[in-house]
């Protein structure tokens, strides 16, 4: 689908128009969509806007790192989106050029639809250029980064709550591997991504992104806290699996420590009853009539004596 917005010289918003028509009519700046293109729309971005063979590649060969290339007065961009549940980055590509904009996705984009109703607003809209859509569509994709972002802090906070409380520590360690995951994933999308706004802030080539640079800087500040929050909570895990495993290796070392007092309990027992099992005929307390009940007491008085002086000596604290 090609959805087309074109600003005249006198603010007014013209929408529906045939693309033919971008270069007659007296437009002060447009912003042409390709949402979810079909063939014949992906060919106007070579037979109608002319733009480079590399950056039309680019778009059709997904997954690009974020960047920005220099094509004479045409600069293009690669950014990503995340897909709120399986945190899969998604790309969204557009060309900035000097009288418009570009936009290009090859499924639907909740950030570039939010961005085009906001245009709509003459409100909004008034003072405004298509560098400001390209600050908008980023502002509004940075923004959805926080809410997975914060709902991973919730979650291990209430893992934090529940190793207190000593429940499933299995259960929690592949949670908080799991976590770990989804924070690699945020990672490989927010620093590409702030990476690129601090080359844009820095960048002397988009003069219509130069004179509003304070929009663009306030997206780097965004992308900044996120790396922030995302190496804090990498920290957290580590911590949480480190303070896990330390758990987990003490409740081994209290079963192994049990299961040591046991066996050293039996022992001597089984000695003596190994002893007292061999074959031999010359052994004259088989003939004693009171010898099995004396080998028993000795037995456990033995037993009883051992599990007492390990209790004494701390063993089954």
């Amino acid at each position: 689908m090609l959805r087309i917005m074109a600003i005249t010289d006198n603010q007014e918003l013209l929408e529906e128009i045939p693309l033919q028509s971008l270069m007659d009519k007296p437009i002060k700046w447009f912003w042409v969509d390709f949402d979810c293109p079909t063939d014949e729309e992906i060919q106007l971005l070579d037979s109608y806007f002319d733009f480079h063979p590399l950056a039309i590649e680019d778009c059709m060969h997904l997954l690009q790192r974020p960047k920005v290339d220099h094509y004479d007065e045409t600069h293009f961009f690669v950014i990503h989106s995340l897909h709120p549940e399986t945190l899969r980055a998604e790309e969204i590509d557009f060309f900035l050029g000097p009288r418009g904009i570009v936009t290009f996705h090859l499924t639907s984009s909740l950030e570039v639809d939010e961005a085009w109703k906001r245009m709509q607003d003459p409100v909004i809209r008034k003072g405004k250029d298509h560098n400001y859509v390209a600050y908008l569509v980023m502002d509004k994709l940075v923004d959805n980064y926080f809410p997975t972002l914060y709902q991973i802090e919730d979650h291990l906070n209430d893992l934090e709550v529940e190793g207190e409380l000593n429940v499933d520590l299995q259960s929690m360690m592949e949670q908080i591997y799991d976590i770990r995951a989804d924070l690699l994933r945020l990672r490989r999308t927010v620093i590409p991504m702030r990476d690129l706004l601090y080359r844009i802030i820095s960048s002397d080539k988009i003069s219509g992104v130069k004179e509003q640079q304070a929009y663009f800087i306030d997206i780097h500040d965004h992308l900044l806290k996120l790396t922030e929050m995302i190496e804090s909570n990498r920290e957290m895990t580590a911590d949480l699996r480190d303070s896990y495993d330390s758990l987990r290796s003490n409740r081994m070392n209290a079963i192994m420590k049990t299961l040591t007092v046991i066996t050293t309990i039996f022992m001597p027992l089984t000695f003596i009853a190994g002893v007292y099992g061999m074959n031999f005929v010359n052994m004259p307390e088989l003939e004693w009539g009171f010898g099995y009940f004396v080998v028993i007491g000795v037995m456990l008085a033995l037993g009883i004596g051992m599990f007492l002086w390990f209790k004494r000596k701390g063993w089954f604290d």
